[in-house]
């Protein structure tokens, strides 16, 4: 198994692509910690993870801020000795229809906070014991929003910062063995589409997935394990010469 004995950080794991993942690796042999706020959520990807077999951990607390992102690291080192592969994937949905250049400024500072802030210090809490170990890997968690007009300003600017972020310090960090890359989700089948969260009908849920499933070149839209077996390659000996790269993965909608 490629992450056989590996120690695994998973932002937001407690839905979506950040549970995916966190049972990806967990299959592939690591032992993970997700780090998340929501305590129920994260309840229920340990029991999934039980059925599988393995070992994760659950902490709670807002990696948002710089107590938060050391606590889980600080976590990860009592429990597991060390922290090998980091994925920045916890971040917040954009509002719909929302007019950009009026947003209340509580509001984008909201979304760069814990969207890119957290970014910033989840990996600066893991990168001094990666350089120690002799190496690791981060993958970040961006969005095809850091390049396609597809949402509201604060959220392309959070998304466009990671791929920044993740550019610059995997330069820094090359010679030293930790690499930093990034996957750019499209249009995927999570809450914010379906629109369970707004309570759609399954009438209405059905057409918004056959609308959005047109826009794409394969017509279909993209899973949360779609996304958890491109951050499990990046973050995998199988991309040992790639770094500061961002992966899209969407069906060929932004290229189209």
């Amino acid at each position: 198994m490629r992450f056989d004995g590996r120690a695994v950080i998973v932002t937001g794991g407690s839905s979506g692509f950040g549970r995916a993942t966190a049972l990806r690796f967990l299959r592939e042999g690591a032992k993970v910690l997700i780090a998340d706020l929501d305590e129920g959520g994260g309840q229920t990807t340990l029991e999934m993870a039980r059925e599988i077999g393995g070992e994760m951990q659950l902490i709670v607390g807002d990696i948002a801020t710089e107590a938060g992102a050391a606590a889980a690291a600080r976590h990860a080192m009592d429990q597991f000795g060390t922290v090998n592969v980091l994925v920045n994937n916890a971040g917040i949905a954009p509002p719909e229809r929302t007019d950009s250049w009026n947003a209340p400024e509580e509001s984008w500072d909201r979304m760069l906070r814990i969207n890119l802030k957290s970014v910033y210090l989840c990996s600066r809490s893991v990168i001094p014991t990666m350089i120690e170990n002799g190496g690791g890997a981060i993958v970040n968690v961006a969005s095809i929003a850091a390049t396609r007009t597809c949402s509201c300003a604060s959220y392309a600017a959070a998304k466009s910062g990671i791929l920044g972020y993740t550019l610059q310090v995997a330069t820094e960090l090359a010679a030293r063995n930790v690499r930093v890359n990034s996957v750019s989700p499209g249009i995927m089948l999570t809450p914010m589409l379906t629109g369970e969260r707004k309570g759609f009908t399954p009438e209405q849920t059905r057409v918004r997935l056959e609308e959005s499933a047109q826009r794409v070149p394969m017509k279909r839209v993209g899973s949360v394990e779609d996304i958890a077996a491109a951050i499990a390659y990046l973050a995998s000996d199988d991309a040992r010469y790639v770094t500061g790269q961002e992966l899209i993965v969407d069906g060929g909608y932004v290229r189209a």
